[in-house]
């Protein structure tokens, strides 16, 4: 019987499809050298036919030798540059200079650069075994004269398969160390297919790859719509992969994005390589095309949610509107003109566009004043970046130049971070025409579609200017100015990647899914402390008062506020979750400033958590008649403020119109609300907390003032995605549970087992615990399999989804937990991982590494699932935070943890063990370090070790920027972690060789 993981069908499809429509031809998988990484012989071939006057050259230099000398130098420059820049740039050999490919010209000027560009070879190779160790082959590569660019792994659902076990098999058996599947060095990136869906990854790293989904999204949300002409992954190979895509997406799309960091003089890079999603390829390829076939003077608005990758999108978009030619061959536009607050986005935009162009001067920032405008925009150089301030001055300088075409991309994500927008706006525009309350809710954007309507009303429609509007929430103001006409006549956006496809594809998490106001949150508290079923573990006492009274004044929702953040919050992200509270009112963030900082103090919280407070001005009260800002009450200035409540020590942020809009912080998981918000505003100010992050699974609301269908309607032209209409209810629990119960696919022996290992107090779980947590969950999918009919599967799969979503809600309203449900949970939630499903991620899942390992640590941490094995199998409610042991229980890091506590005064818990322990284990299971440790004394391994050190920090920086920031910033804290690291590295290295 034919191995079915080989797809061959599918397969077949794929590569005819490419060699009938694609402009490709098949390869020959022997021709690959897994040495060399490349095909020799296609690259050689290339050169003598494509530039044989160069080829001619480089012969009577090097003789007989000349193919292996050239062969040698393409791979040193490849080692060294990376594929990307070798294919797009050439190399140079002893003064000869040679391309490896033809880009398609963007004009028809010169024929001889067509024919070149004619001579590219496309190669669609199957089966290519890309290592002489094993027998290990990949489904397909595509190679461009002859260098590897794609490796494509397919599976079928017809075979019971589908994208996850694609991406299991680059995980488990595509080694990064061979130089197909090496980071930047050959492919550019890597696909996961299926019949139904894409992902896509540009580095392959095991079990810790970034798989990014490739879909066109299907009613909204995420996946691809039904294709009644054949496969719906289709556009991959019939679009995307053609000739004249593929090549247009190496030439202007991909791009290798580095960070610099420099530690002790010596500097670090930290490299990611940006392949376009495919709603990023959409846009810039439909709005390029419209003004192809309209020319300037339309308006276009771009309705891209958080977490779509708009500051590459700009980027592109930008760098292609620069280079743009009508069918007579002329420029389209002589100038781009980008409007951004980001201060990120101009070098971004300049390290972009230097890699397509391989020249500066390109992009300029125009940081002055309106004559350095001026100047630019006369000089006609093709990227102008400027400030949101300097938008009506942009408005008033092109419409001077009359004679010049102008596109102005406008970007109004990041518009009033810090309310220093909107006071500049207000100076712009005279404080006549914006003096308003304290409340007003003039923006960015008002201001924006304000200077674009007073200037088409002064002088009519502007043929010379074509708008490009971004935003995640315009307003109807924005739509009409910007937006096209739908089939209803009513404005729409030119296009949409709608907030529902965001959170379904994994890119921000929904914020209203648990969403709750203060009526609400009162009575479920009030059910819960009355429930006798809960309460015979007499837990109902950790509620505490807070849930007594309603929030009549400051003080109580101060008590309400700070014992839910330290009672439920805290524990959240693996301890490193933060709140923000907003208000109303300037004076009323800084009365709750005082009355916080009043309450923490009479109940010595001050080791726990430190406040924060941020608005704009001065403001005058009673005690300050003469008024205070925001930086008088914290000590720090108004653009230090992000960075001091990035640290670990600060957990709430104050806030009366700041950070409402435009603020990333991906710790925020918790926002209360004490301040009326409907419309953009509400979605503006929620979405704070919708920024993913290692071990963040969820968020939470809690509103004083507004009610759920006000909410509900502000969220749903920009979400599509109804609300769960109906309250969540205690009893719900206890009922589904039952039902759940009835079916018999879960016993109860086997979750108190699983839990016994999921929840050990020693550490973190090895590689025997997983094994074993298997064994406690295949007899329920064996059980599962054997229901009869698809319906009761179905309706046993959202039974266990619905409960789930709903305990994970209730807990964020319980001081407490409930063991039983704890224990439940915890095992239903891995379950869900590998019941059979008819479609991908279904529920948020705690597959991920570290989401997983945050959740267990939070709850062992929280104590009152601190579980004791027993030959009963059961739990017991034990102990607080901080669980004691005999020391040779303790996992070997977090004596690390231990030592720096004691040393230097941290207050680094358990959670944080878990970035120095990956550390600690990738450093042990690199080849090079382990031949260092074998051969040199420990005094000669440090050298070789300290480089390793800090190239894995960088790497995991994101991770916990807390710890990272002490080790680069304090010398003697960085020299305890690397001398403790360094021990423990070279002692493992050579204990496991005796081994």
């Amino acid at each position: 019987m034919a191995n079915l993981t080989t797809e061959n069908t599918f397969e077949t499809a794929i590569v005819e499809s490419l060699i009938q429509n694609g402009g490709y031809v098949q390869g020959n998988s022997a021709d690959y050298s897994p040495e060399l990484g490349m095909f020799k012989y296609e690259i050689l071939s290339f050169l003598q036919e494509t530039q044989p006057k160069n080829w001619s050259k480089i012969s009577g230099i090097h003789g007989e030798q000349v193919e292996n000398r050239i062969i040698q130098r393409i791979y040193k420059e490849m080692d060294l540059r990376g594929a990307l820049d070798v294919v797009r740039n050439g190399f140079t050999d002893y003064g000869v200079r040679f391309k490896l490919a033809f880009f398609k010209p963007e004009t028809g000027l010169n024929p001889e650069t067509q024919e070149l560009y004619d001579k590219n070879q496309l190669k669609v190779i199957r089966q290519v075994y890309y290592t002489h160790k094993n027998r290990n082959s990949v489904d397909i590569v595509l190679s461009l004269n002859g260098i590897p660019l794609a490796t494509i792994e397919l599976k079928n659902h017809f075979t019971g398969q589908n994208t996850d076990n694609a991406k299991r098999q680059y995980a488990s058996s595509r080694d990064n160390r061979e130089l197909l599947f090496a980071f930047k060095k050959r492919a550019l990136v890597h696909f996961a297919v299926d019949d139904e869906e894409v992902f896509m990854a540009t580095k392959l790293d095991g079990t810790k790859t970034y798989w990014l989904p490739f879909n066109k999204g299907y009613n909204r949300g995420k996946g691809n719509p039904p294709n009644k002409d054949g496969y719906k992954t289709d556009y991959l190979w019939k679009k995307i992969l053609a000739k004249d895509s593929w090549l247009d997406i190496v030439h202007r799309f991909v791009h290798l994005q580095t960070e610099e960091i420099e530690i002790d003089g010596k500097t670090f890079k930290k490299e990611k390589m940006i392949f376009p999603r495919y709603h990023q390829l959409d846009v810039v390829r439909d709005i390029t095309k419209n003004v192809k076939e309209n020319g300037v003077g339309k308006n276009y608005l771009v309705q891209h949610s958080a977490g779509s990758g708009k500051s590459n999108s700009i980027a592109w978009l930008s760098y292609r509107l620069s280079s743009l030619h009508n069918t007579q061959d002329e420029r389209i536009f002589d100038s781009v003109i980008v409007v951004t607050d980001r201060r990120v986005l101009d070098q971004q935009l300049q390290n972009t566009i230097y890699q397509f162009e391989h020249k500066t001067g390109v992009v300029q920032k125009i940081d002055k004043d309106s004559t350095q405008l001026a100047s630019a925009l006369n000089s006609g150089l093709h990227i102008i970046i400027t400030t949101l301030q300097k938008f009506p001055f942009v408005i008033e300088k092109v419409e001077e130049f009359s004679g010049r075409k102008f596109a102005v991309v406008i970007d109004e994500a990041h518009s009033s971070q810090g309310g220093e927008a909107h006071k500049k706006m207000k100076e712009v525009l005279g404080a006549s025409e914006t003096e308003n309350n304290e409340d007003e809710e003039y923006s960015a954007e008002d201001f924006i579609s304000e200077q674009v309507e007073k200037s088409a009303t002064a002088r009519g429609k502007q043929n010379n200017i074509s708008f490009f509007a971004f935003t995640a929430t315009p307003k109807y103001k924005t739509l009409a100015i910007f937006g096209k006409k739908g089939n209803d006549g009513k404005p729409e956006p030119f296009h949409l990647y709608s907030m529902r496809q965001a959170i379904e594809e994994g890119f921000i998490l929904d914020v209203l899914q648990n969403y709750t106001n203060y009526e609400l949150y009162f009575q479920l508290s009030k059910a819960i402390e009355d429930d006798p079923n809960l309460n015979r573990k007499k837990a109902a006492r950790a509620i505490g008062n807070f849930v007594n009274f309603h929030p009549h004044n400051l003080a109580q929702k101060t008590e309400i506020v700070i014992e839910h953040f330290r009672q439920i919050v805290a524990t959240k992200i693996g301890g490193r979750a933060k709140a923000m509270f907003v208000t109303s009112s300037r004076k009323l963030a800084k009365r709750y400033f005082e009355e916080f900082n009043k309450y923490i103090k009479e109940n010595e919280y001050t080791n726990e958590l430190k406040i924060l407070v941020a608005f704009s001005g001065k403001v005058i009260d009673d005690n300050y008649p003469d008024g205070v800002t925001e930086p008088q009450l914290t000590g720090y200035g108004e653009k230090e403020l992000p960075k001091a409540f990035n640290d670990d020590e600060y957990k709430i942020l104050i806030v009366a119109d700041k950070y409402q809009t435009g603020f990333d912080q991906p710790l925020l998981h918790t926002m209360y609300v004490d301040k009326k918000l409907s419309g953009v505003k509400a979605v503006q100010t929620l979405s704070r907390l919708n920024r993913m992050t290692a071990g963040k699974e969820d968020t939470f609301v809690l509103d004083f003032v507004n009610d759920r269908e006000t909410i509900f309607e502000s969220f749903q032209p920009y979400y599509e995605k109804t609300m769960v209409a109906e309250e969540p209810e205690i009893n719900h629990l206890f009922d589904l549970k039952l039902k759940i119960d009835e079916k018999q696919i879960i016993q109860e022996s086997e979750v108190n087992a699983f839990a016994n290992v999921y929840f050990k107090p020693t550490g973190k779980l090895n590689s025997k615990d997983q094994s074993r947590l298997y064994s406690f969950i295949d007899p329920a999918i064996d059980r599962y399999k054997a229901i009869d009919t698809e319906d009761e599967k179905d309706e046993f799969k959202k039974s266990l989804r619905t409960w789930t979503n709903l305990y994970s809600f209730l807990a964020q309203i319980m001081p407490f937990k409930e063991p039983e449900f704890e224990k439940f949970y915890a095992y239903s939630k891995l379950l869900q991982t590998k019941l059979p499903k008819k479609e991908l991620a279904e529920s948020l899942q705690l597959s991920d590494e570290i989401a997983m390992e945050y959740y267990r640590l939070q709850k062992v941490k929280e104590g009152s699932i601190d579980l004791v094995k027993g030959e009963d199998g059961e739990l017991d409610g034990l102990t607080e935070a901080g669980i004691k042991r005999a020391k040779e229980e303790k996992a070997l890091l977090s004596e690390i943890i231990d030592v720096l506590n004691e040393r230097f005064g941290t207050e680094f818990e358990e959670a944080d063990r878990l970035f120095f322990e990956q550390i600690e284990a990738e450093l042990i299971e690199d080849e090079k370090l382990q031949a260092q440790a074998k051969a040199n004394k420990i005094d000669t391994f440090k050298y070789a070790f300290e480089d390793m050190f800090l190239n894995k920090l960088i790497e995991r920086m994101d991770q916990n920027q807390d710890i990272f920031d002490k080790i680069i910033e304090n010398k003697s804290f960085g020299n305890l972690v690397k001398e403790l690291m360094l021990k423990k590295v070279y002692s493992k290295i050579n204990e496991k060789d005796q081994s």
